[in-house]
C-alpha cells in the first residue's frame, strides 16, 4: 500500500512531537533530580552546634605561641576549619559578660557573681522557640556554677520560658566550681543521653588557676583543656546522631592583662590588649577548611553566626542595660509627718538598641552564603 505525501508528513510530525514530548519530559526530570541534588548540596548541613568556651587564657599562652600548650587544637583541628586572626572581647572583659555576649549576641556590664541575668534571651531561647523542642534539647554545661544565669533573661516577655537544660559547677548554682575533666565526661554523658542540638560547654580551669596566681596550674590548664577539645570533637565525629553534621565553635570570653598591666596575668576585666584579645576556631561541614579568617570580629558576633547555622531569626531590637540615679520622695504619714528623707538610689534601666553583631561570612563556604545573607541587614 503506497501512503499518501500527506498522510506521511502526517505521521511524521507526530512521531516528531512525540519525541520532543518524551525529551521534554527526560529533561524535566533530569533538571528536577539535578536541581535538588544541588539545592541539597548548597543548604546548610548544620543540624547541631556546640561551643566550647575555655575561659580566660591569655592569647600569648596559646595561639600567640603554637603547637606550645595546644597541640591539638592549633595542629590537628584548625586544618579542617576556619581560625579568626582577630577575634575580641572589646567590651566587658569579665566571665559573666563574655559569655552573655556569646550567647545574646549583646554586650552588656552583668555582674560577675551570678546574681544578675542577660538583658536579652539567648540563642538557646530563640532556638527553643523556633523548634517547639524540649529543655532537654538544648545544654548549658558549666565547670562554672554561676553560669547558671545564661539560661535565663530580665527580658519580661522571654523571663522564665524557653529556658535550656543546665548543668553547672558541682551541683548546681552556688555549689562551687568543678574540674574540667568531670564536665568534659558530664558533657559527653549527657549528648549520649539526651542527643541535645545546641550545646553549650565552660571549662574554667585557666581562669581559676590564674586567680589563684598558680602559674604551672594555671598552663597546665590551658594544655588540659586543649586536650579536653579534641576529646569531644572525636566525640562529635564519631557519634552517628553528631557525625558530619555537627558545628564546633572554640572561644573564649576574655584574655588577661600584658604582663606589667596591673596585676599581670593573675587578673583581667579592663581594656587592655591582653584582656581584649581572644580567639576563635570553627569546625563544621559548612565552613572552609584551612581558613584563616583576617577580617575583625568580637564575641557578639557567634549568636548571629549560630542562628544562621541553625536556621531562627533573632530580634534585632536588643536591650541594652543602662544604671542612672532617679530621686526617692519624701515619705510621710498621715499626719504629714516625714518618715524619710529623699535621698538618691542607683536603678537599671532597659534601653532599646539595634543588635550590632553579624554572622561571620568568611567562615562560610561560598554557596552556603545566600543563607548567612538572607534577612541580615
Amino acid at each position: 500500500m503506497v501512503l499518501s505525501g500527506k498522510y506521511r508528513n502526517r505521521t511524521l510530525l507526530k512521531r516528531i512531537i512525540y519525541c520532543l514530548l518524551l525529551l521534554f519530559i527526560l529533561l524535566l526530570f533530569w533538571g528536577c533530580a539535578g536541581g535538588s541534588s544541588g539545592s541539597k548540596k548548597d543548604a546548610i548541613q548544620t543540624k547541631n552546634v556546640v561551643i566550647i568556651v575555655i575561659d580566660g587564657p591569655r592569647y600569648s599562652e596559646t595561639w600567640g605561641n603554637t603547637p606550645g600548650l595546644i597541640p591539638n587544637m592549633s595542629g590537628e583541628m584548625k586544618p579542617q576549619g576556619g581560625f579568626l586572626n582577630n577575634f575580641y572581647n572589646d567590651a566587658y572583659t569579665y566571665t559573666n559578660s563574655g559569655h552573655a555576649a556569646i550567647t545574646t549576641g549583646v554586650n552588656q556590664p552583668i555582674d560577675n557573681y551570678g546574681d544578675e541575668l542577660p538583658s536579652n534571651p539567648s540563642v538557646f531561647q530563640y532556638w527553643l522557640k523556633s523548634t517547639g523542642k524540649p529543655s532537654t534539647a538544648a545544654w548549658i554545661i558549666s565547670s562554672k556554677d554561676k553560669l547558671h544565669i545564661l539560661a535565663n533573661t530580665l527580658d519580661p516577655e522571654w523571663q522564665g520560658k524557653f529556658m535550656p537544660s543546665i548543668n553547672a559547677g558541682i551541683n548546681g548554682p552556688g555549689t562551687g566550681y568543678r574540674a574540667d575533666s568531670l564536665t568534659t565526661a558530664k558533657a559527653k554523658e549527657i549528648m549520649q543521653k539526651h542527643r541535645p542540638n545546641l550545646v553549650l560547654i565552660n571549662f574554667m580551669e585557666p581562669d581559676g588557676f590564674a586567680h589563684a596566681g598558680n602559674w604551672a596550674y594555671y598552663l597546665r590548664g590551658i594544655s588540659r583543656n586543649d586536650r579536653y577539645v579534641k576529646e569531644i570533637w572525636d566525640f562529635l565525629q564519631n557519634d552517628p546522631f553528631y557525625k558530619d553534621n555537627t558545628t564546633l565553635i572554640i572561644t573564649n570570653d576574655h584574655g588577661r592583662h600584658l604582663d606589667g598591666v596591673k596585676e599581670g596575668w593573675q587578673e583581667h576585666g579592663d581594656n587592655c590588649a591582653g584582656c581584649e584579645k581572644v580567639s576563635l576556631l570553627a569546625l563544621g561541614p559548612d565552613f572552609k577548611k584551612a581558613n584563616v579568617v583576617e577580617p575583625k570580629y568580637t564575641l557578639i558576633d557567634i549568636a548571629p553566626t549560630v542562628a544562621k547555622l541553625l536556621g531562627f531569626e533573632m530580634d534585632r531590637n536588643v536591650y541594652m542595660p543602662r544604671i542612672d540615679t532617679v530621686v526617692v520622695p519624701y515619705n510621710v504619714d498621715s499626719a504629714g509627718i516625714v518618715l524619710q528623707k529623699d535621698s538618691l538610689k542607683l536603678q537599671l534601666f532597659l534601653d532599646t538598641a539595634q543588635m550590632q553583631g553579624s554572622p561571620i561570612r568568611e567562615l562560610f563556604l561560598e554557596n552556603k552564603l545566600k543563607f548567612v545573607d538572607s534577612n541580615w541587614n
